[in-house]
């Protein structure tokens, strides 16, 4: 009777099994990245395009004979005269947008959180009712916002003010607001909050010393959100800012527009411009936004 050699089983042991491979064939990968390809130049091009015509004068612009798609005289002529003391007015639409956004984020970031912590943590008469009320909202285009808003404002004396868009534009971004923050307080420990309570601190102390620093990633998507509304936002500045001095950047940019010509040259340069503080706030809050939007819709 002959006995195995025991060296010899780690050995037989240690060859690789092969595994059987997995995954799509070659013809159906190419398609995948050929359309993961294609979906990224459509959404990529208008905005190259409008950069790249930001560099053009207006003959070469309007010019549909020109094959190149790059200008023929690279200029930075556009960006002058927009930004230029002859049309300082552009600075001041800029310094309009950014503060009108600033005070949304602020007003409206406020306001879902504490709501959106108080619809979280306790159960109160007509509860139901108003988170569905928060629901309701958005079931609705805000362009039937437009005349009731705009009727209100009047009353309230507040026509083309600052103060007039900023509870316009929190009328629109608080009730995803309170949701996403809703959803989001849902997945942070009450008994955090408790031993707070016991170390003696109140019911907003709580909130503000405890949920807030934990909820970092849930309110930078919600300040992005809330900033990127006010930002892009035209049709209530539209209605609301009568004065050439008092306009937004969305609404400025469209007296480049004339019935009859386009000053193309300058509003593209301006779009650029535009898209600049908006990027700013991206880069900023891009670290938390995964994350923030994940754990904001586990629970609801």
């Amino acid at each position: 009777m002959t006995v195995a050699d025991p060296r010899a089983v780690p050995t037989a042991r240690a060859q690789p099994r092969k595994r059987r491979r997995r995954g799509r064939s070659r013809p159906m990968s190419f398609l995948l990245h050929l359309s993961l390809l294609g979906a990224v130049v459509i959404a990529i091009f208008p905005v190259f395009w409008i950069a790249i015509n930001s560099f053009k004068n207006y003959n070469d612009i309007v010019n549909h004979t020109t094959l190149s798609i790059l200008p023929q005289d690279w200029t930075l002529s556009n960006y002058r005269h927009v930004l230029g003391a002859e049309n300082h007015v552009f600075l001041t639409w800029l310094w309009n947008s950014v503060a009108i956004a600033l005070m949304t984020t602020a007003v409206g970031v406020f306001l879902a959180a504490t709501a959106g912590y108080a619809l979280s943590r306790y159960r109160f008469p007509g509860y139901r009712a108003a988170l569905n009320s928060f629901l309701v909202t958005q079931m609705f285009p805000a362009a039937i916002l437009l005349v009731p808003i705009y009727n209100i404002v009047v009353h309230l004396g507040l026509l083309n003010t600052k103060t007039a868009l900023v509870l316009a534009y929190s009328t629109v971004a608080v009730p995803f607001c309170v949701w996403m923050l809703k959803g989001y307080f849902d997945t942070i420990p009450i008994s955090l909050e408790e031993a707070g309570r016991i170390d003696g601190l109140s019911p907003f102390g709580t909130f503000w010393r405890i949920v807030v620093p934990l909820s970092l990633p849930g309110l930078a998507v919600t300040c992005f959100y809330t900033f990127i509304t006010a930002w892009n936002e035209v049709a209530f500045a539209n209605i609301i800012l009568i004065q050439n001095n008092s306009y937004t950047l969305p609404v400025g940019l469209r007296t480049y527009v004339f019935q009859f010509q386009q000053d193309w040259q300058y509003l593209t340069a301006g779009a650029v411009l535009v898209t600049i503080p908006a990027v700013i706030v991206f880069l900023l809050a891009q670290r938390y936004l995964v994350s923030g939007l994940t754990r904001g819709g586990v629970k609801g």
